[in-house]
């Protein structure tokens, strides 16, 4: 079974979240269970892409509105990644450094998707599904049905996974004219709200939709930025399929960015190993429970909470806590976290930025990690403490619930709340504190922690056997 895996993002080709680390792993793991998955990108001048070596395999030109653009297919030469990877290079639109937040970006990932269908269907190229992921390919499903021009390909299965539903990459009718012909009988699968909205319309046009995680696909309906009916009316073609980790980029034995190798049998040594060295780093007390956040400093993270809630746990527990944020965003909620190095320079520390290296020395380094998550699809970042023995602070919500079980629970191992506030933030890290202080129970939970399974094997099993489902005949 051949499977085209369409996004904006892939690791470590480019990456903004977790929609990236997702993309480069589910068609490695899919790979090994017998799949031909591929991943199709916009071209991006990056490190990866400058450093590794392409061969064009198909070149042509297509339309957009009244300017045509001449594009061309590129092929990774030696499937490092574990997967074909293509890139769709087109100077003026395809051919920028960053991901997202260009003026022209409709017009980008319009291109992108019209590129991606002319290849498939002039070069005789006909896969078995087509995997799209959020609002940037939203417009596959409907063009493959609804466009004379992509006749042949008509009845190619389509998935659709919905990495984040807040974001919808509507844009308004005056764009129409960048989309091929399509039959106009149909053209209402392409409005909501009055303008064209790429992930309702997919939703509507998919052969089946994946939610990251089965709680987020049920809040969906009640919470997606105005799609909320929408997915009330297609529950039927829902699934909720929980991301996976990449074990082999993620391994606390193996992990060439850490420390030191962490035994899932016996942690303690290698989370203090690796403690010592981050604590050395940014100036903390290795003695002291160590607190860490790794995340974009956006609302939907709760970042906006962060400096009230960690200056009150910080005032309160002077003396035994440490705490050290990794993110960037809101510039307000970055001045105000950098701030707080001045109020407490001996047990805070801010690095404002990202740094692939120092998140997963933070993993490994640090007792705790808190996620006051408004709104958290699947989440990773708690699946990569659990992995390096790190105990998860999370808010129940979305992923979080399917995939953290509060240590006060039979069989529990991490810190639960309920909301997203500056109270339950700091009652939670008094009940880290307080743990951290029962060295046996910690212990426990660390082992506990380390001995689950949140790699990529179970969730690709299921995208398979969904494949399968819409496809029988295979």
């Amino acid at each position: 079974m051949k499977v085209y895996h369409l996004a904006a993002e892939c690791y470590p080709v480019a990456k903004v979240g977790g929609l990236a680390d997702v993309v480069g792993a589910l068609p490695k793991y899919q790979n090994e269970a017998g799949l031909q998955a591929a991943v199709v990108l916009p071209y991006y001048d990056r490190k990866f892409v400058q450093e590794s070596e392409f061969d064009v395999v198909f070149e042509a030109s297509n339309l957009l509105g009244a300017k045509r653009y001449e594009f061309e297919i590129w092929k990774e030469r030696t499937n490092k990644l574990g997967f074909e990877l293509f890139l769709i290079y087109m100077p003026g639109l395809l051919d920028r450094p960053e991901v997202y937040s260009y003026p022209d970006e409709r017009e980008q990932f319009i291109a992108f998707q019209l590129a991606f269908l002319d290849w498939i269907n002039w070069s005789q190229q006909k896969p078995d599904v087509i995997h799209c992921h959020d609002h940037h390919v939203g417009l596959i499903p409907f063009l493959l049905q609804h466009s004379a021009l992509y006749k042949r390909l008509a009845k190619t299965t389509t998935v659709f996974t919905i990495h984040n539903g807040q974001y919808h990459g509507a844009f308004g009718y005056d764009k129409f004219d960048y989309l091929p012909e399509v039959d106009m009988a149909y053209a209402g699968l392409l409005d909501w709200g009055g303008g064209i909205n790429p992930l309702a319309c997919a939703i509507k046009c998919c052969d089946k939709y994946t939610a990251v995680s089965p709680s987020y696909l049920h809040e969906l309906s009640i919470n997606s930025n105005g799609l909320e009916y929408l997915f009330y009316i297609e529950g039927a073609k829902g699934m909720g399929i929980i991301n996976g980790i990449d074990t082999e980029v993620w391994n606390p034995v193996a992990d060439p960015m850490i420390a030191g190798p962490i035994d899932a049998k016996e942690p303690d040594a290698g989370k203090l190993a690796n403690k010592q060295a981050l604590c050395e780093r940014f100036g903390l007390d290795v003695n002291k429970p160590l607190v860490s956040f790794i995340g974009r400093l956006v609302i939907e993270k709760g970042a906006d909470l962060l400096p009230q809630a960690l200056t009150q746990s910080l005032r309160e527990h002077a003396g035994d806590l440490n705490v050290l944020v990794l993110g960037a965003g809101d510039k307000d909620t970055e001045a105000a976290l950098v701030q707080l190095n001045e109020q407490f320079p001996d047990s805070y520390k801010t690095y404002i930025g990202y740094n692939e290296a120092l998140a997963h020395l933070i993993y490994a380094g640090s007792d705790f990690l808190l996620m006051p998550s408004r709104v958290e699809p699947c989440g990773l970042n708690q699946l990569y403490a659990l992995r390096y023995g790190t105990v998860p602070i999370v808010r129940r919500t979305g992923g979080l619930i399917d995939t953290v079980v509060d240590f006060g629970d039979e069989g529990g191992y991490g810190i639960c709340f309920n909301q997203s506030s500056v109270d339950d933030i700091t009652h939670s890290v008094r009940r880290a504190i307080e743990l951290y202080k029962n060295h046996e129970h910690l212990h426990l939970l660390r082992k506990r922690m380390m001995a689950l399974d949140f790699s990529w094997t179970q969730s690709a099993k299921q995208y398979n056997q969904l494949y399968e489902s819409l496809n029988p005949i295979i």
